[in-house]
């Protein structure tokens, strides 16, 4: 294993031979954590426009499919496939949102990950969705999920994974779901979590100059009364009440809101933009949100990774990845397995029990 020079950016000392197909590429955190564990990519899709330059952007060699991922067609790509992953939209299952589950369009779109699974018959599948898909619907979502794949022929498991013990300085929890093709004697690994998280201060040493957004006069002058590592229940009441009245009157936590950052831990989850009510990463001591290259740093994207579009789409698309360092933990699990290894710093699980079909 191989550090980045610039920054904590883990790389396999060597590439490998194995292949893989991203879908729902987004900025690509997950294909570049998966080419740094070695892997060789054959097809990436994306539809946002925004993402889809990013890619390109960064890795032009990259086959990129920039279209609604329910007119791609995957048959040429049978049998020749080690990997295929994909974060498949999370907000129908994630507790910021209503939890529609499968009655939101974006929650279908595992069935067409699982047509993927379909077409291509890879020898491992990789999915990844928020922590709140284990509870939604009582787990029922989760289970359906996996008796999908298992009437495709996939032996599965699954594992929520904390990101801040894997080389990721951000509090970021994630569902994945781990499938090996059935008539393959392959383990199910996950990455085994390390005994020590990074600090904000450390992620953000020497982190170049960028973009950010700003706060409006107003919220500048209440965001300079949060200490750091502080939130609203650090201002002045009167300023509680003025900001957050219905929180304020509830008693509700809402950590969240008026939220500075800590230098000595990891961030928090990056969401989609910094400067949201309940969502806030203002800097540790400047009052500002996080600017794109920080957020950048955050999610362990390299400081030579660009985002195209508005500043708006660059918060979008780094808040929506895979961390980088994740995907890179991921690879070299799946490349552990490929390789037929058994356990060697990795944790071995065991396939959820196959539905039992009845008539």
């Amino acid at each position: 294993m191989q550090h980045d020079a610039n920054y904590n950016i883990l790389r396999a000392a060597k590439p490998n031979t194995y292949t893989a197909v991203s879908l729902f590429a987004g900025a690509g955190g997950m294909a570049l954590g998966l080419e740094h564990a070695g892997f060789s990519h054959l097809l990436l899709n994306e539809m946002d426009k925004g993402a889809v330059a990013t890619l390109r952007a960064n890795r032009p060699g990259w086959p990129v499919v920039a279209s609604d991922m329910r007119d791609v067609d995957f048959a040429h790509l049978r049998g020749s496939i080690d990997l295929l992953e994909g974060g498949f939209p999370c907000q129908a299952f994630s507790i910021a949102g209503k939890r529609l589950g499968f009655r939101d369009i974006r929650g279908l779109m595992f069935f067409e990950f699982a047509r993927a699974v379909h077409e291509i018959r890879p020898k491992v599948v990789l999915g990844e969705n928020v922590k709140g898909l284990v509870s939604h619907e009582g787990g029922l979502t989760l289970k359906v999920m996996a008796a999908v794949l298992q009437m495709l022929g996939y032996r599965v498991g699954c594992k929520v994974l904390r990101s801040q013990y894997l080389d990721v300085p951000q509090k970021r929890e994630r569902l994945i779901l781990l499938a090996v093709r059935k008539g393959l004697d392959l383990p199910l690994l996950f990455p085994l979590e390390r005994e020590y998280t990074i600090s904000l201060r450390r992620a953000l040493v020497g982190c170049p100059a960028s973009e950010g957004l700003a706060y409006s006069g107003r919220k500048q002058q209440m965001m300079r009364l949060v200490p750091e590592g502080g939130n609203w229940r650090d201002l002045p009441e009167d300023v509680q009440r003025e900001y957050l009245p219905v929180g304020f009157r509830s008693g509700g936590s809402a950590s969240g809101v008026a939220r500075r950052l800590s230098w000595d831990e990891p961030s928090p989850t990056l969401p989609c933009a910094p400067d949201q009510k309940r969502t806030e990463r203002c800097h540790p001591s400047e009052t500002r949100p996080l600017a794109v290259r920080e957020y950048a740093r955050v999610q362990t994207f390299p400081d030579r990774w660009t985002f195209e579009g508005s500043l708006t789409s660059q918060y979008r698309q780094i808040g929506n990845a895979v961390p980088v360092n994740l995907g890179y933990h991921l690879g070299m699990a799946v490349a552990a397995m490929l390789g037929g290894q058994t356990t060697g710093g990795y944790e071995r699980v065991e396939p959820m029990p196959a539905v039992v079909r009845h008539g």
